[in-house]
């Protein structure tokens, strides 16, 4: 009886550090010296691994907050990392500093670093570098469609953004963030689409394809400038646009129930990364 209890806590050991080696944890994405004691602390992320352990594909996920707050070590991230991963997609999750600690563009910079991280490393893991796609909700999908969009965020750690698979962004802001006008002094709800907008790259060349998501019953102005993102990227010719809109959802239940299989946000999604 002892020789089976510990064979199988032997077992289940073994299991458990396979698992920790499929979800490596807190992984700098930014090095350096100049890096500030702030930057180090959050420009860290999470990798799910699927159980396949080559040609994969990878979906860099940012969470939401606003640009104010959230993390990736919050229980709709950790469930969604896990979740895709059961689907063989690898999923990367970072953290990126939060104003008003850190301006405009720091959290850009930082979204951006990671993305570059995950084209140039994930392949260590396993991962297909050609089969790397972008996501997030609300900020994160800010963040993605910025980086998506204009060249130039990418282009500081020396990627290309035409070398992104898709962008996926979920309920996102896109003319320039509210918190980017508060920053400014400014009003909430002034209206702004200057460089920090994403709308202001629609005729950008070389944006990767992209599949624009959006709750029925999302907060206010929100379907509107994902609809209004839509059209102008379709008026600039761009045929590789498409977009969604889930029923039954507002602004929170969009990107939340990403995780739980059978959501339509998620067949959505996972239908347009097997293309």
């Amino acid at each position: 009886m002892t020789r089976l209890v510990a064979s199988i806590l032997f077992v289940l050991t073994c299991l458990a550090h396979a698992a920790d080696d499929r979800a490596p944890t807190n992984i700098a994405y930014k090095s350096g010296d100049e890096l500030s004691v702030y930057e180090k602390e959050r420009c860290k992320l999470d990798l799910y691994l699927p159980a396949k352990k080559e040609g994969f594909t990878t979906l860099v996920w940012f969470h939401g907050g606003g640009l104010t707050n959230g993390s990736k070590d919050g229980e709709v991230m950790k469930r969604l990392g896990a979740s895709l991963a059961e689907e063989g997609i690898a999923v990367v999750v970072p953290n990126y500093r939060l104003s008003p600690k850190a301006k405009y563009p720091a959290y850009i910079d930082d979204a951006s670093a990671a993305v570059a991280w995950t084209l140039k490393n994930i392949s260590q893991h396993g991962g297909d570098a050609t089969r790397v796609f972008v996501g997030g909700h609300s900020a994160g999908a800010y963040l993605t469609l910025m980086l998506g969009m204009d060249e130039s965020r990418l282009a500081k750690f020396d990627v290309k953004h035409s070398s992104l698979a898709g962008l996926i962004p979920v309920s996102a802001q896109t003319m320039t963030h509210y918190t980017i006008r508060e920053e400014r002094g400014l009003g909430k709800f002034s209206v702004i689409a200057d460089e920090a907008a994403p709308v202001r790259w629609a005729e950008a060349k070389g944006i990767a394809p992209m599949l624009v998501i959006w709750a029925d019953k999302d907060m206010p102005a929100r379907a509107e400038e994902n609809a209004f993102l839509v059209a102008v990227l379709k008026g600039a010719k761009n045929k590789s646009v498409t977009s969604k809109v889930i029923s039954d959802r507002d602004h929170s239940s969009v990107g939340n129930k990403i995780a739980d299989k059978g959501d339509p946000a998620r067949v959505a999604i996972l239908e347009f990364m097997k293309r």
